[in-house]
């Protein structure tokens, strides 16, 4: 500003009557002087105007990645592997781990860019491909958060919804589990990101998308992640057909000290799946971290207590399953609702996943072998709904803009209703076209002798 006072004042000395030849020796560079002082004030504006990453948001969002890595790989993978019988249990620590690599690769060559690009005219759908193998994104470049001015480095925003990603194809193979082909279920990863997941994604949480647009609340992933998966998976159960011996033959978990550490460990990644969808380390993540206890110790025990009252005795199967079912249910409002909000929605959540691992399951008679529809797709449907009610300030919630409830869970259901379309018909043709061309179960002798020796040729224990 000095520079541009002095240009100032000497320009005026130099216009003053009676300078003469001064005048014009000196007056082309003051000129110059005056030209460049102004471009330099100008610049200084603009940087000073360009908001600066929060270094303890973007620490935060980095710790979130980090745990939301730690649920996939290894608390899905020992989730499911605890679950599955010994001769498979590498097949499936196998499968989670190759989907979270191959995702990771895919989401950076385009998944991104079509998922928070703009689409144009289908941008209600799509994104596009402007940011195609991650171009023009930079050390530099930001992602605007939920607060006016406040950004993160957009290569973390990218690191953190690669890991969404991941874990929602991870999640599928729960329902496949003990009969699918390795070959033809990464095939069918890789397609159905492309065509359930990255639509689903642009119209629930990228501006101008459909369902964002429409006022649909899914604060960590509801329908995105869960209804998403629990629908691809109940679809592929029914396609596959049943395990050999299923509804006959006694096909007990293998290790469930493996399952209640996959649940431990998926419990606490789960924090940075919803207080980190937050995007700030403010108390709206704060709202999500408590809400995350809160919920998922609810459907636990009522989960446990449904199932003593019917059962006569208490497991840790159960405990362990009533946690991830209020894990999921929650998702959807964790930043939204208010802790006593969250704790009805995950003792809702508790009992009804149990019916649907159950009573439902038995009724419709299809083999979703670790029940992935039951507690994901069943828990994201009820959190999903709920969030439309517990969001009211009156019930503790944090209210949105002309709130009324009713319009609230009917534009939920809309989402909810859009999102089990959608993945069922991709899901359905998928499979269909997979199993057509390459088949989508292994062999009879194969399914008998296992997994882990027919498709890795390893053994997950050597006794």
């Amino acid at each position: 500003m000095k520079t541009l006072f002095a240009s100032l004042g000497l320009m005026a000395f130099l216009l003053a009557p009676g300078m003469g030849f001064a005048q014009e020796t000196v007056m082309e560079p003051a000129m110059e002087a005056v030209s460049e002082a102004v471009e330099t004030v100008a610049a200084v504006a603009e940087e000073a105007a360009a908001p600066v990453p929060d270094k303890g948001d973007t620490a935060w969002m980095m710790l979130s990645t980090l745990l939301v890595i730690l649920m996939i790989i290894p608390g899905v993978a020992l989730f499911y592997g605890g679950l599955v019988r010994a001769k498979n249990m590498l097949s499936v620590l196998t499968q989670v781990m190759a989907i979270f690599c191959m995702i990771s690769i895919l989401w950076a060559v385009y998944g991104y860019s079509l998922a928070f690009g703009d689409g144009g005219s289908l941008n209600w759908a799509i994104g596009d491909l402007s940011k195609l193998f991650l171009a023009g994104i930079t050390a530099d470049s930001t992602a605007a958060t939920f607060t006016d001015g406040v950004v993160i480095p957009e290569l973390v925003f990218v690191a953190f919804q690669l890991t969404f990603a991941a874990i929602t194809v991870a999640l599928i193979t729960g329902g496949l589990a003990e009969r699918v082909k390795f070959s033809a279920l990464m095939v069918f990863g890789a397609l159905w990101f492309t065509f359930s997941y990255l639509p689903i994604t642009h119209m629930v949480w990228a501006t101008g998308g459909y369902l964002f647009e429409a006022g649909d609340l899914d604060f960590a992933g509801g329908t995105v992640v869960h209804i998403n998966a629990g629908i691809a998976a109940l679809v592929g159960a029914i396609v596959l057909g049943k395990r050999i011996g299923y509804g006959r033959d006694a096909m007990p978990p293998h290790s469930l000290p493996m399952t209640m550490i996959g649940a431990a460990l998926l419990w606490v990644g789960w924090f940075g799946f919803n207080a980190g969808s937050n995007l700030e380390a403010t108390g709206g993540a704060g709202l999500a971290f408590i809400n995350t206890i809160l919920a998922t110790a609810a459907a636990g025990m009522a989960w446990m207590l449904a199932e003593w009252a019917l059962r006569g005795k208490p497991s840790m199967l159960g405990l362990a399953s009533g946690v991830v079912a209020g894990l999921v249910a929650v998702t959807p409002a964790a930043g939204l609702v208010g802790p006593m909000g969250a704790i009805i929605l995950g003792t809702i959540a508790g009992v009804v996943c149990l019916w649907g691992v159950t009573g439902l399951k038995k009724m419709l008679g299809y083999d979703d072998s670790l029940d992935v529809f039951g507690i994901h797709g069943i828990g994201g449907i009820i959190g999903a709904i709920g969030t439309g009610i517990f969001v009211s300030p009156a019930l503790g919630g944090v209210g949105v803009d002309d709130y009324t409830m009713a319009g609230q869970v009917v534009t939920q259901a809309t989402g909810v209703g859009i999102t089990i379309v959608w993945s069922g018909v991709v899901s359905l043709v998928l499979f269909k076209l997979i199993d057509m061309t390459m088949g989508l179960r292994v062999s009879e002798e194969q399914e008998r002798e296992g997994l882990d020796t027919a498709s890795h040729g390893e053994r997950a224990y050597n006794l």
